[in-house]
């Protein structure tokens, strides 16, 4: 008997949408925030308010001076690679989303798709919004079964007997 799983549907369809929406903002950050690293004039301003900032303390020597501009330079070439690997994350987990919500239509296969939402949440950081939605469709998936009827014009090969949580 086949039953509607609207619900994971549509909560696999906002996770998609969220997921999208997040893509497509950290693309954009990353790409302004890589392209005024990039800039010369910009990474001298900051450079500059970075030393007016290290040489109005007074505990600080020449040395710490210019490890605190090394280690601000290393984190700012990290900012591309790491903001990148976030996208590619993301990207991942509307995969496993998309797949999810194509084998849970139709019921076809919903304990996949349970485990599709699962790792679709996983990659969407833990506990994000998102990520709790997925979580709830593949708890949904797992769960839910058909409503049993009471059909009485079954014969005793149609029942299935190692269905379980089903009266005989």
């Amino acid at each position: 008997m086949k039953f509607s799983r609207t619900g994971e549907i549509v909560l696999g369809v906002i996770g998609a949408v969220f997921t999208t929406i997040s893509i497509i903002l950290l693309a954009i950050f990353v790409s302004t925030g890589s392209a005024a690293l990039n800039d010369p004039t910009t990474m001298a301003e900051l450079e500059q308010e970075i030393v007016t900032g290290i040489q109005e303390d007074p505990t600080l020597g020449v040395e710490e001076q210019q490890m605190v501009l090394d280690f601000v330079e290393s984190g700012m070439g990290l900012f591309g690679i790491f903001g990148w690997g976030l996208v590619i994350t993301l990207v991942i987990s509307l995969i496993f989303n998309i797949l999810a919500i194509l084998n849970i239509r139709n019921n076809k296969n919903p304990k996949l798709a349970g485990i599709f939402f699962i790792l679709a949440g996983l990659f969407a950081y833990l506990l994000s919004f998102t990520s709790i939605l997925l979580y709830i469709a593949a708890i949904m998936s797992f769960v839910r079964k058909a409503p049993y009827t009471t059909d009485t014009t079954r014969t005793s090969e149609d029942l299935d007997y190692y269905e379980p949580n089903r009266p005989l």
